[in-house]
């Protein structure tokens, strides 16, 4: 299974980034392999439509599952459209998100944000 999740940048102590389709990278975690890779997003260049950028990507890098502190109405389309699951991350920490889920201590995320469009929080 890979989970994916927007991170500040390329490595596990870059934290979870806030804006789903403007994160610089996406970690992506592998947990049969128990790998990790960073996938950078080249949806931050877009002028409009980051999140269906970034969401497309992850449904093209394969992924089974999102981690995201919030994302809108159209990137939870395009992921759920994969059948691509959605949960909330908790804190900052790349590492305890994934041993969280693994764990099954995350909840499905079912609060839908507007979009921050161009603005990190």
């Amino acid at each position: 299974m890979k989970i994916a999740i927007p991170a500040n940048g390329s490595s596990s102590e870059s934290g979870v980034c806030n804006a789903f389709g403007r994160a610089p990278y996406f970690m992506i975690h592998d947990t049969e392999t128990n790998k990790t890779v960073y996938l950078e997003n080249e949806a931050t260049r877009s002028p409009d439509g980051a999140g269906v950028r970034a969401s497309q990507s992850l449904v093209n890098a394969n992924i089974d599952v999102v981690l995201t502190p919030r994302c809108g109405g159209n990137v939870l389309r395009v992921l759920d459209a994969a059948k691509v699951k959605i949960y909330k991350t908790e804190g900052e920490s790349l590492k305890d998100n994934i041993l969280a889920y693994k764990d099954g201590k995350l909840s499905v995320l079912d609060e839908i944000q507007a979009g921050l469009h161009g603005r990190r929080s």
